[in-house]
């Protein structure tokens, strides 16, 4: 008699106001050609006040291939909507997928491929940016910073990426029952936070090669300057991260690269300016997170998610 595969994992999406795309994102897990046995439970973590995911959620539920699960997290906030996420499933493994992405019909069954291969704590996936039309000179540029590119071979990885197209082994990478810290509920990073706890323990990350998603920006993201202002708090991560560990010198040290960078790239910008060079936007960008590099301490944290979010949908 054939063993049924144990139902160990629960895909988790956080929603704010983007009922077509979170529908899009839905449509493909429940496509997925392979693993579909192992999943417990597909929860939407709607991170709207008003709840307006719901109506969609019941709607899909009688067509569903597996559990879709509701779960309201009404105070606006990244980290906020994992934990509630997280809190409405006890599957052993957590794969994180983002109301914008779509996954690739053999997503799940690479991640997990990926974490049995490599026993790493961490999964990450690489990600196709699109943008829509109308981004002129900056379209190629917005299509990379939206995307993410990694080894061609799945393997073992020192490079840590994103929630948003990843696959979390909850014992290791997610061992407290609120592991996202609600304290960057506003300015993102709370992965970034996570992870550096978990690197600080000896835990392990992986690369899954062959996990696509395409991430569908919207049009008020696809813009050189949101594109700027997180590549400026992505730079800050390196400072901030040296800093959660106590490592003064740490912070020193990627504030002195950030200073050079700075310098550099800020050089470059106005000659690429000047020369309307169709690489420009790329330059902007090494000068926005060598800046952030820089002034990484609370006050210069673009507010980004959360409530800053949740103006920008009404």
């Amino acid at each position: 008699m054939a063993v049924e595969p144990a139902k160990d994992l629960a895909v988790i999406i956080p929603t704010l106001r983007r009922p077509e795309s979170l529908e899009r994102a839905l449509r493909s897990v429940f496509a997925q050609t392979k693993a579909l046995d192992r999943v417990r439970a597909v929860v939407v973590a709607d991170n709207d006040p008003d709840g307006s995911a719901a109506p969609l959620i019941e709607r899909l539920r009688h067509e569903a291939p597996v559990p879709l699960t509701y779960a309201h997290a009404p105070i606006p906030g990244v980290a906020t909507a994992r934990n509630v996420g997280l809190a409405a499933t006890d599957a052993a493994l957590i794969a994180f997928l983002d109301d914008d992405e779509a996954a690739s019909p053999g997503w799940l069954a690479a991640l997990l491929s990926a974490q049995a291969k490599t026993g790493a704590d961490v999964l990450f996936g690489p990600i196709r940016g699109r943008v829509p039309k109308g981004t002129g000179w900056t379209t190629a540029y917005l299509e990379r910073f939206f995307g993410r590119t990694g080894p061609t071979e799945t393997g073992l990885t020192n490079d840590i990426h994103g929630c948003g197209n990843s696959l979390m082994v909850r014992a290791t990478a997610l061992p407290d029952d609120a592991p996202f810290d609600t304290a960057m509920n506003e300015t993102g990073g709370e992965d970034d936070r996570l992870f550096t706890g978990l690197q600080a323990r000896g835990g392990t990350f992986g690369w899954a090669a062959d996990a696509w998603v395409d991430e569908f920006a919207p049009a008020d993201r696809a813009t050189l300057r949101y594109a700027l202002l997180r590549a400026f708090a992505y730079g800050q991560s390196p400072s901030q991260m040296a800093a959660d560990r106590g490592d003064r010198a740490g912070v020193v040290k990627w504030m002195l690269v950030g200073a050079v960078q700075s310098g550099l790239w800020g050089l470059a910008s106005i000659a690429v300016a000047i020369l309307r060079r169709p690489n420009r936007a790329d330059v902007y960008d090494r000068l926005a997170r060598g800046l952030g590099k820089v002034f990484w301490t609370k006050g210069f944290e673009p507010r980004l998610y959360g409530a800053a979010m949740l103006k920008r949908t009404v």
